[in-house]
């Protein structure tokens, strides 16, 4: 619980999509500290009790719901929205899953599969995979950001230069997001919250798990930014460092195709090395492991390459 937050906005004031017609739920001055209740990516559809079976009654219209929005007082197109993160107050439960048509290796997996997570929400200790593996957890809200200029209802599962559905995991406590301003007030709707996260998200989903947290919202006059961006408060890999990696590349012309295949080499990689089936194998990559652009200027091919860290089975 916040006890110096100027507002409150609660679960029950969310929107799915951008739409700059929204009523903004509060009006607040910049330099404001407010806590959302957000809920998980998929409304609250999933439980303990949830099986692979339920992953096809989501319903897709009411995916990634982000509370809000809230009106800053005084910005304008031009400006920039500055947002403090501060603390998450999670919730002990998650869920990730493979949705058919969805994720890197939709062509592959073909079939919903689910894991169910839970945590100590105090600790934040690593939370158990099966047996043996430990994901490092570091929460963050996967999707944040303000109205679109344009009219009308925009989607909200792509991010966009206004913010959205960014799914970077670096958004985490003690880092600063800047968006642009395209609407008076900015609109300004949180959600999606993680409990952990590789880079890459690469079967579309996270630890999902439905999370409150608290930011401050400031104003940057005449910012004139094109896309967002952000400062960490310091090192962002050091949860899962410790211990090193197993890395699998994908070289080629293309860098999707690259993308796509340093991922299916880690998941055949980890059902040699941990006797993991395929469906855990890529949940799991998804959760706590990291796609990267190794090298991209030696024309004509280009280096994709995927990182494991160690630490979730040693």
């Amino acid at each position: 619980m916040c006890n110096n937050c100027n507002y409150t906005i609660h679960g029950a004031h969310h929107h799915f999509g951008w739409d700059r017609s929204i009523p903004p739920v509060e009006k607040v001055a910049p330099g404001s500290t407010i806590r959302f209740e957000c809920m998980d990516s998929g409304s609250g559809h999933f439980n303990p009790n949830s099986t692979a079976a339920d992953v096809a009654t989501l319903d897709f219209s009411k995916v990634n719901p982000v509370t809000g929005p809230v009106y800053i007082d005084g910005a304008e197109p031009g400006d920039a929205v500055k947002i403090t993160i501060h603390e998450f107050e999670p919730s002990g439960f998650g869920w990730t899953g493979i949705i058919p048509g969805f994720g890197l290796l939709a062509d592959q997996f073909t079939s919903p599969a689910l894991t169910v997570w839970k945590y100590d929400p105090v600790s934040m200790e690593p939370a158990m995979f099966g047996k043996n593996g430990r994901v490092p957890l570091k929460p963050f809200a996967g999707t944040i950001g303000l109205a679109l200029a344009e009219e009308g209802r925009h989607s909200v599962v792509p991010p966009r230069r206004v913010g959205g559905n960014l799914d970077i995991r670096d958004l985490s406590s003690g880092s600063v997001l800047y968006l642009p301003v395209e609407v008076a007030g900015g609109l300004f709707s949180i959600g999606d919250t993680h409990a952990a996260q590789g880079d890459g998200e690469v079967c579309g989903t996270a630890i999902e798990s439905q999370m409150n947290l608290t930011v401050t919202l400031d104003l940057v006059k005449g910012a004139k930014l094109s896309m967002p961006r952000f400062t960490t408060p310091g090192p962002v890999t050091r949860h899962l460092d410790a211990k090193g990696y197993e890395v699998t590349t994908g070289i080629g012309a293309d860098l999707m195709d690259g993308a796509k295949a340093a991922v299916s080499n880690m998941v055949d990689l980890l059902g040699k090395l941990y006797n993991l089936s395929a469906d855990d194998a890529y949940m799991l990559c998804s959760v706590c492991g990291d796609l990267r652009i190794s090298e991209i200027v030696d024309m004509p091919n280009w280096v994709v390459s995927f990182y494991f860290p160690r630490i979730v089975f040693e």
